[in-house]
């Protein structure tokens, strides 16, 4: 059998979480882990170790975290570790030539995409917003490159008309670090081989997600707002205005009740043409949207059943959100 190689792990949020935890499992000697640094997050700005971090550190794995990985000291520091193979997953930076050379069995990417498409940050969140039916999940060596590298391993995976980015992501996740046992031990031992991605396709870039983009469009189909909340749940969000006040829409559905659609034909994009049981039901471009769970500005989350008397029919959204 043949010794199992010793692995730099790089990755940061919790979709990084599950291939560490497998290369754990299967008992490969993970000989250091290398995340960003910890940070303030939430309304309260509390400093809070990346997930990886917290796994590592379970195990008693040194955990370095650099603020820059362009540094000698840096550099020095993976060296040290003497690593046959690096393993990375949402690391969060482009690793240098100087890093990519140290291991001697090169470096693999878990990347949540089938590459070439959704080159870049974000993929889960931007095949979900595009109105993907499919994703998936590659495994490739890195090069300098942003996600360019030959290819090793691809697996499918169908995208749920209802899952949000959060949920696809621990699919993806857990797709990824089943693939890894696979792909170290057939590259390792020369029975898999790396594919250009030229021969695959043409390549798609995308970009990092910003709040504006979770901005509604109320003009857009009822499907491609979907698409948008969906995609941006839980970061950024996707939101609007009511009220002069600024509106985040966390859980939607496409309204598929006929009396309702009947009732919105004529009314104008953003208009709430009806109230259920437990949804606010709001006129887009084309169709209906049916809102689930909303947060008004400097508000709680809520379910739309609990919102009373506060979005009746008739009332527009979307009014002045560039002011809010």
């Amino acid at each position: 059998m043949m010794e199992k190689p010793r692995i730099v792990f790089m990755g940061t949020p919790e979709f990084a979480v599950p291939p560490l935890q497998r290369l754990i499992d299967e008992a490969y000697p993970v000989v250091g882990v290398v995340c960003q640094p910890d940070r303030p997050q939430g309304r309260h700005q509390r400093v809070i170790a990346p997930p990886v971090k917290v796994l590592a550190e379970a195990y008693g794995i040194t955990v370095l975290q650099p603020e820059k990985v362009r540094t000698p000291d840096f550099a020095a520091q993976v060296r040290s570790l003497s690593p046959d193979l690096i393993v990375t997953a949402a690391y969060g930076r482009i690793l240098p030539a100087n890093i990519l050379a140290i291991p001697p069995r090169g470096c693999l990417n878990v990347h949540a995409s089938l590459l070439p498409a959704y080159r870049g940050a974000a993929p889960i969140q931007w095949s979900i917003i595009r109105g993907e039916k499919e994703t998936g999940v590659t495994i490739m060596l890195m090069d300098e490159g942003m996600d360019t590298g030959d290819i090793l391993l691809q697996r499918r995976l169908p995208i749920a008309e209802d899952i949000d980015a959060e949920q696809l992501s621990r699919q993806l996740a857990r797709l990824g670090a089943d693939m890894l046992p696979e792909v170290i031990e057939g590259w390792l031992d020369g029975s898999l081989i790396a594919q250009n991605q030229d021969s695959l396709g043409t390549a798609s870039q995308i970009t990092p997600l910003s709040r504006e983009l979770g901005r509604i469009n109320w003009m857009s189909s009822a499907g491609e707002i979907h698409d948008l909340i969906r995609g941006l749940y839980p970061w950024p969000g996707a939101y609007t205005a009511f009220a002069q006040k600024r509106l985040k829409i966390h859980r939607a559905r496409i309204c598929h009740d006929v009396s309702i659609l009947t009732q919105a034909a004529g009314m104008a994009p953003g208009r709430i043409c009806a109230t259920g049981p437990d949804s606010i039901s709001v006129v887009c471009g084309d169709g209906v949207i049916d809102l689930l769970e909303i947060q008004p500005d400097a508000g709680r989350r809520m379910l739309c059943r609990d919102c009373g008397h506060n979005y009746q029919p008739g009332l527009m959204m979307g009014d002045d959100v560039d002011d809010v």
